[in-house]
């Protein structure tokens, strides 16, 4: 019987073939956490104590702590939980990325996960680094904590879900839309525990900042994983990055399982929005523009990219905001940033009246820099709008790519033109 992509590469850290439903032990090539997720690892990692490899770090060039949910601190309780996360890298002689380098998840795929490799983190988004052809998924501090001792995890292996997309897209229409679209389809649980393989001539045409949104975003349909398989694009990304001899592909088997095939005409797909409280809550931007927004917020692991920058940019030169209208832009790493200045895209965007935050998740998880008020609206390029995400139960998120955030902010409404 033949394997699919998730299954061909979680037999090879087994070290048997395997297939979807059973039970498995599995190799760890990179384990990672947050601000938020690492002091219970740090805690659980010390309880295990010396009868577990020593109470050494498996893999500590390997086992990697990032501060960015709260980047820099807003509050003295936080900057405590950072100090257990330095002191523990300096113990341990894990890595350490700190404050100002930017969102975990975006420097996972930046700096540290190959293609056929196995990554776990204490975050429900590590399945971005799917788009390079590896197994990434979300787990507990503790599993993390175990993960990082012993160099292994256990887990059931996924089902899959093939995704075929073909055509092109309409003006203006990217990855963020389909994915939206997509989840608008399916529903927020329709893939709960699954493995979603992306293909079709579309995925072969996209760039790895659209693969990386799509592969970001699988959680949000209830998934383990979001899979790509890598290709000439992979390569040159990789090299681009200084890994190049970490490329190789991975194809699935002709005659792979999958649990269920799901094909999708792009130019179907329209410039989509989810609107509160729920990512499958999902209209089409055409049907929203009585929605007025307080705030338009681009950044985050979802649509932080240099591509994504880029596009606001381009939207923005020249104009100004709207006077009824905060516009927040965070680049999600310090490579983008750099890249933004070099590109003259800061000096558009605060030309602009926009304002730009340092690398990191700050408004999106709603721990600082961008906390709603009492019934206020914010159009965000980020990947969750549930009740209180940005800081304030009685706010309102609503959930659209970099395109229509630009088009928002400068018309005070919901907009795609």
């Amino acid at each position: 019987m033949g394997q699919t992509l998730v299954e061909k590469i979680i037999s090879e850290h087994a070290g048997k073939d395997v297939h979807a439903g059973e039970l498995v032990i599995s190799k760890v090539d990179v384990a990672a956490v947050q601000d938020g997720t690492g002091p219970l690892t740090v805690q659980e990692f010390k309880k295990l104590g010396t009868g577990v490899n020593g109470g050494k770090l498996k893999n500590p060039e390997r086992s990697i702590l990032f501060i960015d949910h709260a980047s820099p601190s807003p509050r003295k309780e936080l900057s405590n939980t950072h100090l257990v996360l330095r002191e523990f890298a300096k113990e341990y002689g894990a890595v350490l990325s700190d404050v100002g380098a930017g969102v975990c998840h975006q420097r996972l795929i930046e700096t540290f996960v190959n293609p056929g490799e196995v990554l776990v983190g204490a975050d429900s988004h590590t399945c971005t680094s799917g788009a390079l052809g590896a197994f990434a998924t979300g787990m507990g501090s503790t599993d993390i904590a175990v993960a990082m001792a012993l160099g292994k995890t256990w887990l059931k292996v996924p089902a899959t879900y093939k995704v075929v997309v073909n055509g092109k897209f309409r003006k203006g229409v990217c990855s963020k839309d389909l994915m939206l679209h997509f989840i608008g389809m399916i529903g927020a649980d329709g893939a709960t525990y699954k493995a979603l393989e992306f293909t079709g001539d579309t995925i072969d045409n996209m760039s790895m900042s659209e693969r990386f949104t799509l592969a970001n975003m699988a959680v949000e349909a209830g998934a383990k994983c979001g899979l790509f398989i890598a290709d000439e694009k992979t390569k040159e990304f990789l090299k681009e990055r200084g890994r190049g001899d970490k490329y190789r592909q991975i194809l699935p088997d002709p005659d792979a399982e999958y649990e269920r095939i799901i094909e999708i005409n792009a130019e179907d797909v329209p410039h989509t929005v989810s609107c509160p409280h729920t990512v499958d809550n999902t209209r089409p931007a055409s049907e929203l523009k009585d929605v007025k927004v307080n705030q338009v917020y681009v950044g985050t692991c979802t649509n932080g990219r240099i591509e994504d920058l880029r596009i606001v940019a381009e939207i923005l030169k020249g104009k100004k905001v709207h006077t009824d209208v905060r516009m927040l832009i965070c680049p999600a790493s310090k490579d983008i940033y750099l890249q933004a200045l070099k590109e003259g895209l800061i000096d558009i965007f605060v030309e602009a009246d926009a304002s730009i935050l340092p690398p990191g998740c700050g408004p999106c998880v709603g721990v600082h820099a961008g906390t709603l008020g009492d019934g206020e609206v914010c159009l965000a390029t980020q990947n969750r709008n549930f009740q209180g995400r940005m800081g304030n139960t009685k706010g309102f998120i609503y959930l659209a790519s970099p395109y229509v955030a630009a088009y928002t902010a400068l018309r005070g409404y919901i907009a795609a033109e």
